[in-house]
């Protein structure tokens, strides 16, 4: 008896899922044991954190565009076209990582209303804009592995 196991192609949307995922989870961590590593014997909101937040989004977005570059390097010939199913997963995947910048901003409105430091200003809306990238992936990562939900 032969056994044949179908092979799972990752679209090229579905990379670019991955790509976002990782490299926001990892530029995120990256800044936070940055941070962190200054506090020192101060408080936190007293470390020095903006160079490191514009250095690790740059970062990230660099980190992005290079792993995208090296997609395409790699595999010069995929097929870089979306079709229906694609579309659905990417717009569900919005709408889900949505909610959180929505919630940042609405976070950081009230923090500054109620005049809170500049740091955790900055920083709810950083986390936020991170989760919005990371659950929006995941949204979309699990989607293409288990199939667009049917309502």
């Amino acid at each position: 008896m032969i056994l044949y196991i179908e092979e799972s192609v990752m679209t090229h949307q579905e990379k670019r899922a991955w790509i976002m995922l990782v490299v926001s989870a990892i530029g995120y961590a990256v800044y936070v044991t940055v941070v962190l590593s200054r506090v020192g014997d101060g408080r936190l909101a007293s470390t020095p954190y903006a160079g490191t937040l514009f250095w690790t989004i740059g970062g990230a977005i660099a980190a992005s565009m290079v792993l995208e570059i090296g997609m395409g390097v790699v595999n010069p010939r995929a097929s870089r076209a979306s079709d229906v199913r694609d579309r659905e997963i990417g717009r569900l995947g919005d709408h889900v990582g949505q909610a959180f910048v929505v919630i940042g901003a609405v976070s950081a409105m009230l923090m500054a209303m109620a005049q809170w430091h500049w740091f955790w200003i900055a920083n709810v809306i950083y986390l936020c804009f991170v989760l919005s990238a990371v659950v929006g992936s995941l949204a979309k990562v699990i989607v293409y592995r288990r199939g667009v939900p049917q309502w």
